[in-house]
């Protein structure tokens, strides 16, 4: 069959790619088929065309798969947030464990690792503690809305269209974070549409509003909010932050950061106080952390302690080993896992976060965790002892290969990695091979109706 671009063709879905796209074949040339799951027979356009395999979006579902099931959430299909509503959470898990599982295998060359089954999310909706909507003069319209002369095409307040920087959805709820979340949302939305302040131009970087960006805290029911615009302007952004005060009182924190940068990131250039405290309280197990509008963690909080106590229970503590923490953050992982060793050292390149790593020891009368600011690359040689086991949580890009040659020069009797990138798990695998063995790979689901998925690894020395 001649397949070219803007042709339209009858496709059988067999399997899944990494990434969420459907796999289908045509006299053995590769198709890729996006908002597909396998067993799904769809007619398609052809949208690229390459030589070893072709791309092609849904026209039309001819016949659905026993596996899909009707999404939630009414803008499925075109938000780019959470691309798998309408495919059953068991097939999600199933799928996630065979990429970790296939990964190993093709990338680092690992055949028959333990690939342990998924560890399902404890909640598949209102899981995330942390959301951004980006605020837009140009509004992006479903299909339903082409042609409404009653929509207001010139505001969005809310999320990209998958691909695109400046196509935005203006949405009234996502089922991904807490309910209490929409309605703060919108609270907002009809503030900003009375402003006399003009919404950001994601094209001209013209404009005022910029971000709403909203914490939650799971422990304590409270949240923090963060406006984000391109200027100061007490006299617009206060009695914003008067009125959310007001009207929810579990708001505890609201602040405004400011940037006149035209990179499209929710961090402000330097930070308002607006009301409230200055930041988010949370807790992971029976520790609390602190948490500030630009502070990093895990956006699953639930998550987080099925995804740590697998790091427990893979560096098999036993109260007398010294650990090392590589990419150890604002210090999460050394504070869990601090009760269960003698002494544990992280490593961690952002100066801001070793200062709050250092700032949760002590407000969890933590003794026994130190921390280095350094790259990785560097500090290594400033190690004295062996440590007996280590601990890494790398970026998505993994490790870098002179971190990996220091990995292998402090020559730890076992390795924990945390990975949330299997490809690079893989890779970084591959490179240590002659001297760790894989034992175990344990993947943790810690953002449900994605293709993405955390795993946590045990190497042994050979």
């Amino acid at each position: 069959m001649n397949i070219k671009k803007g042709r339209e063709i009858e496709l059988e879905v067999t399997d899944l790619a990494f990434g969420g796209k459907g796999i289908a074949k045509v006299d053995g040339f590769t198709v890729f088929v996006e908002q597909s799951v396998p067993g799904d027979r769809v007619m398609a356009r052809i949208i690229k065309k390459k030589k070893n395999y072709a791309e092609s979006r849904v026209v039309a579902l001819l016949s659905p798969s026993p596996d899909r099931i009707q999404a939630p959430c009414a803008y499925s299909g075109f938000c780019g947030g959470c691309k798998w509503q309408f495919f059953k959470y068991e097939k999600q898990l199933e799928y996630k464990r065979r990429h970790v599982a296939e990964s190993l295998a093709h990338i680092g060359g690992f055949e028959n690792v333990t690939v342990h089954p998924t560890k399902a999310s404890e909640k598949i909706f209102e899981y995330r503690n942390k959301m951004e909507f980006s605020a837009s003069d140009r509004r992006w319209l479903l299909p339903h809305e082409l042609g409404d002369e009653n929509i207001n095409i010139d505001f969005a307040l809310g999320l990209h269209v998958p691909g695109t920087f400046h196509k935005v959805l203006d949405i009234d709820q996502c089922l991904i974070h807490p309910s209490a979340g929409n309605d703060i949302l919108n609270t907002v939305k009809l503030y900003m549409k009375s402003s006399p302040r003009p919404l950001y131009g994601l094209r001209s970087h013209e404009g005022f509003w910029r971000f709403l960006m909203l914490r939650h805290s799971v422990a304590y029911d409270q949240w923090l909010v963060n406006i984000v615009t391109s200027d100061k302007d007490l006299n617009e952004v206060q009695p914003l932050a008067d009125i959310l005060c007001e009207k929810y009182p579990k708001i505890v924190s609201v602040v405004n950061n400011v940037t006149a940068s035209k990179a499209g990131v929710a961090i402000g250039e330097y930070e308002i106080h607006l009301a409230g405290e200055s930041c988010l309280k949370e807790k992971l197990g029976p520790y609390e952390f602190e948490i500030s509008a630009n502070s990093f963690f895990q956006t699953n909080t639930r998550g987080a302690e099925a995804l740590y106590d697998t790091v427990k229970e893979y560096a098999r503590l036993t109260g007398t080993e010294n650990v090392l923490d590589l990419y150890s953050g604002t210090g999460t992982i050394p504070i869990w896992l601090s009760d269960f060793a003698k002494e544990i050292t992280g490593v961690e390149i952002v100066e801001s976060a070793v200062a709050d790593a250092r700032e949760n020891c002590v407000k969890n009368g933590v003794a026994n965790c130190r921390f280095m600011v350094g790259d990785i690359r560097e500090v290594g040689s400033k190690i004295s002892r062996t440590p007996d086991v280590l601990i890494i949580d790398p970026p998505r890009t993994g490790m870098h290969k002179d971190v990996v040659n220091q990995v292998l020069a402090l020559n730890p009797k076992r390795i924990v990695y945390v990975s949330c990138n299997p490809a690079t798990l893989a890779r970084d695998a591959a490179l240590m091979k002659d001297k760790y063995r894989i034992a175990e790979v344990q993947p943790v689901d810690m953002f449900p109706h994605t293709f993405h998925i955390e795993a946590v690894a045990r190497l042994e020395a050979i």
